[in-house]
Order: C-alpha cells, then sequence, then structure tokens
C-alpha cells in the first residue's frame, strides 16, 4: 500500500469497512496552489494596518468550487480567543453568510446571531447597527467575511445601494477589511457602487482543468482515500472522466471520488476504476439544471 499516507495505511489496518466509508464521507482539506495564494492574501489583510480607506476583498467563482470551505476554513483559524493581558474575548473573523434578499435589518440580525447576541425583532434598525459596531469594536474584530454577497442581487436598486452603503459604512466606522465571495454575480453587484468597486480587489477562483495543478489534486486525494489497491487516478482516461462528471469544479471532485471510493469497498473491488467511477449514483451540476427545467 505504498499508493497511501501513512496514516491512511493505518486506518485501513485498523477500521471496518463501515467505518471505512464513515471516514470518506468526512470533509478533507488538500491545499493547492490557487487556495493557497487566497489563504496569503487573507493573512496580509488580517495584519493590515488600520487606515481611513481598509483593502478588501472579493472572491469570486461558480458555485461549489470551493469558496466558501476556503473562507469557513480561514475564519476557524482565526476565531475566538482569549487576551492573556486583560482576560477579555477577542474575535479576528467572522463570518457570515449575506441575507437571501438585501435587507439591513437581516444583515445586523446574521451578525447578532453569529455572536449568540439576543436582539428584540422590534429593535429600530439604527439601534441594532449602534449595537453591532459596538460589540465588535470590544471584541477587537481584524475581518469581516460575508458569503453569499451576490443574494444582493435579489433586490431593487435602491435595496442594492442601501446594503453596500451598510457594507461601506460598516468597514469605515470599524477599520477593517471585508472579504466578500459569491458567484460571477457577485462581480456585477459590486460595480454598481464605484467607491466599493474601487476598495475590492478581485479574486478568481477558475474551473479547475486537465493540468499539472490538476492532477496533483488527484494524485493527493489517492493518498488519503482509504482504498487497498492503487487507482492511479492521474492516469490520463480516469483524470479526463473525473473531469467531465465533475464539470471542473472541486465540489463536484471530491464527490465524484467520494463516491467512487465507497462504491471500490462495497464491490470489494479495492481502486477505483472508470466502471466504478461510471456506475457511481451521481447526477452532474448541468444534468441537474436540465432536471429542474423539466419539472
Amino acid at each position: 500500500m505504498k499508493h497511501l499516507h501513512p496514516k491512511t495505511i493505518e486506518l485501513i489496518n485498523n477500521f471496518s469497512d463501515k467505518e471505512r466509508i464513515k471516514s470518506i464521507k468526512k470533509f478533507k482539506w488538500i491545499g493547492y496552489t490557487n487556495a493557497k495564494k487566497i489563504q496569503k492574501k487573507l493573512d496580509d489583510l488580517l495584519d493590515y494596518p488600520k487606515n481611513l480607506r481598509m483593502p478588501n476583498l472579493l472572491l469570486v467563482g461558480d458555485s461549489n468550487n470551493g469558496k466558501t470551505v476556503l473562507l469557513d476554513r480561514f475564519a476557524n483559524q482565526n476565531g475566538s480567543h482569549i487576551d492573556e493581558e486583560t482576560q477579555e474575548l477577542r474575535l479576528s473573523v467572522l463570518m457570515i453568510q449575506a441575507p437571501p434578499d438585501p435587507d439591513e435589518k437581516r444583515f445586523y440580525n446574521a451578525i447578532l446571531e453569529s455572536l449568540f447576541a439576543p436582539y428584540r425583532s422590534a429593535e429600530k434598525v439604527e439601534l441594532r447597527q449602534q449595537r453591532v459596531i459596538h460589540l465588535l469594536k470590544k471584541l477587537k474584530l481584524k475581518m469581516l467575511i460575508i458569503d453569499e454577497i451576490h443574494h444582493l442581487l435579489a433586490g431593487t436598486m435602491s435595496k442594492q445601494r442601501s446594503f453596500l452603503n451598510v457594507i461601506k459604512y460598516l468597514s469605515n466606522e470599524l477599520k477593517i477589511p471585508i472579504v466578500c465571495s459569491g458567484t460571477r454575480d457577485a462581480f456585477n453587484a459590486i460595480q454598481t457602487d464605484s467607491q466599493l468597486a474601487n476598495r475590492f480587489e478581485p479574486k478568481v477562483l477558475p474551473k479547475w482543468n486537465n493540468d499539472q495543478e490538476y492532477l496533483r489534486l488527484l494524485a493527493s486525494f489517492e493518498k488519503i482515500l482509504p482504498l487497498k489497491q492503487p487507482s492511479y487516478l492521474i492516469e490520463n482516461s480516469l483524470a479526463t472522466l473525473i473531469l467531465s462528471k465533475s464539470e471542473g469544479l472541486i465540489g463536484e471532485i471530491t464527490k465524484v471520488l467520494e463516491l467512487s471510493a465507497i462504491l471500490a469497498i462495497e464491490s470489494k473491488i479495492e481502486k477505483i476504476n472508470r466502471n466504478v467511477i461510471e456506475n457511481i449514483d451521481y447526477t452532474s451540476p448541468s444534468d441537474r439544471r436540465k432536471m429542474i427545467y423539466r419539472l
């Protein structure tokens, strides 16, 4: 089992098939090049000195191509802690999801709920805003991440402008970088405000291509999938099939490999081959959309 990481070999030697399948379903982080570059950018923003015009970041990519996973991992790495000198609670990074429509009150609610802070439904939005700012200053927040920012396009132009003004106000008031992420529509959403557009540096997570970076990703997966036989995922026909099924989205690549590894264990083949991949219970993203249109 030279194709496996030592910890994966240990898993195979000490756990049942059922436990191996359970381990396959658990989240796996693989630090590919683009993810590392964005991580470095986030680290730089986190340590950026406070000034009147803080830099911001807009992370853009297709759905299920790793944006939320990357940002959630960063937020967890920089979560709450106790200041050793003051013994007070500190929070370096707060990550929230943009409300389904650009509503200022719901946006503040999302922040308060993330902080486990109570609020009254009848509370005026101005008071809610003041309380949010007070709490975030008290926690010494260093970065706010807003995921699914393309949701703001669900509102009227007036509500979109109002919501973008809220983001701008928070950045100015707290003097912290704000990171937004979403689909390509997110870029169009931010561009509707020229001042915000100038402040937000866009970073794109592109779809995967059949290149050396993609083959390195597959090789990394092969080391951690607990299969007794080597699958040779980087072999051209297999790599091409996986890429075609997943449509170049890392979340879909992960799902194809997960389902294939499970079927390989259940069928006692213990490796992923073309036949296994073609027999998994999986529907590609484009086929899912076609199914919805046919309903």
